[in-house]
């Protein structure tokens, strides 16, 4: 085997979004584009000046189409740029909150996730590559803008040559296997996430109830990544029959379903959880294995919601009994945890959207827990949401309570008001009209303040803007907020985790504190907000779009 340098030239648009570089199969399929990608990554790393020498990655993904290929390309890769071990999931599955936890207790320099989260897979389906760094979380924007700054200068790239079409590494078989200089370590995927997982909660308490039959469940892991997960957790260590688990068997294609866990994709979850037999909890995640969606019997619960009851009861989990420094949440995500936070007398931070803005928060030990809107809760366990361990979470807490989902729910309620909230997507519109539609609002935000639409007067409005308070970064343009007297308000932004046109989103809130309003239907409670939202953006006018593509 030698090593070989390979001329290269620049693909426009390798720009990491919140969650790394996503594209269309199609696209990574280009000669030399996952390789001109995966060098950028390296020579920011450092690669070009020996500082990858001897350094430990980690590798996986979920198991989408293309991705036993790029497993290959990147060995190879690393290989050749000095590594000194890649530790690489087993059949290159890994989700990404595990490979978070991987580099963080093996104190690796980062690892490369291959995933595009929720998006679909297969050949006409996406595909993505995300760099972590040493802490386990997402690389920050300094980072992903000095990959993207190499990614338009590169002119080459190193790669290991075998000169023989067998050259690839057996990634099927647990152990170590060498790589010219460099050892792949084949793990299994499972086991450290597993024992961290069982470092945190009472796995006694939960696996009783479980088998006593009084917390009956359903897992659907959208046949992604957190199957292997599942079966080995909730069935072998919980208890749960293996009836409990739907969808576990990792696919290519995701079964040619779309592995985003909300109430339109994942509708088996949904009919099961409504149906006249119903289990009393009900779970679903994503792609990656970073998302989650909570369900009880005939009950909803959304992200925002979940991650406020998951503050406020935190102290009935082993991990967490000695409470909580803080929590954090994406801007777009309902206030309901500023409440939670206020009652336990701890700070809640409002960042961003995307997960690598909550990990400073979390080394320097301000948050403990951390969540966004789209369907993602954490905690500074790693650095990434992480959707089993939030279904874990909700298992401990329902187990120490002996409730129903809908009963801790209304409890919560009760306590601390309800926000009504929902998001509405429309996906894939045209990227002009949706930058001009953006910069519509941004020009209404001055003069905005005092006006009334209906029964709603106008406290405050801006494009978000968020400083770090730990290292002073600034990140603006963050999304267009318009703030009502009483704590309701309506925030727009464009999403980045798309790859066709453009994704906008709309958040819808209002703050409901009597508990006999507590049981209205979502979007009729929204309806006057919805339609000043319309009013303000002019959605129809500008996109063509009389209604969104999902509701969540």
């Amino acid at each position: 085997m030698t090593t070989t340098t390979v001329n290269t030239k620049p693909f426009l648009g390798q720009v990491p979004g919140t969650s790394g570089l996503r594209k269309a199969v199609s696209v990574f399929q280009q000669p030399h584009y996952v390789e001109n990608f995966v060098q950028s990554i390296f020579n920011a790393a450092g690669a070009s000046h020996g500082q990858t020498a001897g350094q430990t990655l980690i590798l996986g993904g979920d198991g989408r189409f293309y991705n036993n290929h790029v497993i290959q390309v990147i060995l190879k890769m690393a290989a050749a740029n000095g590594f000194g071990r890649v530790m690489v999931g087993q059949n290159g599955i890994l989700s990404t909150p595990a490979t978070s936890c991987v580099i963080r207790k093996h104190k690796a320099m980062g690892g490369i996730i291959l995933s595009a989260s929720h998006n679909p897979g297969g050949p006409d389906g996406d595909f993505g590559i995300k760099f972590n760094t040493a802490n386990g979380g997402p690389a920050p924007e300094k980072i992903t803008a000095d990959i993207y700054a190499r990614s338009l200068a590169i002119s080459h790239y190193t790669i290991f040559d075998s000169g023989l079409d067998s050259g690839d590494v057996d990634v099927a078989q647990l152990g170590l296997k060498r790589l010219g200089d460099m050892d792949v370590e084949v793990i299994d995927p499972v086991a450290d996430y597993a024992e961290l997982m069982e470092s945190l909660f009472d796995f006694n308490k939960i696996s009783t109830m479980i088998k006593s039959g009084k917390l009956t469940i359903c897992f659907d892991a959208m046949h992604a990544v957190n199957g292997p997960y599942a079966q080995d957790i909730l069935v072998k260590r919980l208890g749960a029959h293996s009836g409990s688990l739907i969808n576990c068997v990792p696919l290519t294609d995701f079964g040619g379903g779309h592995p985003d866990p909300n109430l339109a994709h994942a509708h088996q979850l949904v009919e099961i959880m409504n149906g006249p037999d119903a289990p009393e909890f009900g779970a679903a995640s994503d792609g990656d294995g970073d998302r989650n969606m909570i369900l009880g019997r005939n009950f909803f619960v959304t992200p925002s919601d979940s991650l406020a009851v998951l503050a406020a009861n935190a102290k009935l989990v082993p991990g967490y009994s000695a409470g909580i420094a803080g929590i954090a949440r994406s801007m777009p995500t309902s206030m309901a945890c500023d409440r939670v936070a206020d009652d336990l007398g701890v700070a809640c931070f409002e960042t961003p959207t995307g997960w690598k803005f909550f990990g400073n928060l979390m080394d320097s030990d301000q948050v403990t827990l951390c969540g966004e809107e789209s369907f993602g809760t954490g905690s500074n366990h790693v650095r990434e949401k992480d959707g089993l361990w939030a279904v874990l979470m909700w298992l401990n807490i329902l187990a120490v309570r002996e409730q129903s989902v809908e009963d801790i729910m209304r409890d919560h309620w009760r306590r601390f008001g309800r926000n009504y909230y929902s998001r509405h997507d429309y996906e894939e519109i045209d990227l002009d009209a949706a930058n001009a539609l953006v910069e519509h609002l941004r020009g209404q935000t001055a003069t905005l303040k005092g006006q009334t639409f209906g029964a709603y007067r106008v406290e405050a409005a801006d494009d978000f803007s968020y400083t770090d308070p730990v290292d002073g970064s600034v990140s603006a343009k963050q999304g267009v907020r318009v703030l009502f007297e009483g704590g309701s308000r309506i925030v727009f932004r464009l999403s980045g985790t798309g790859t066709k046109g453009a994704t906008l989103r709309v958040y819808v809130e209002r703050f409901e504190t009597d508990p006999s309003h507590h049981d209205q239907d979502t979007q009729k409670t929204l309806a006057d907000l919805i339609k000043i939202a319309e009013e303000l953006a002019q959605i129809h006018h500008r996109t063509g779009r009389a209604a969104p593509t999902v509701i969540t």
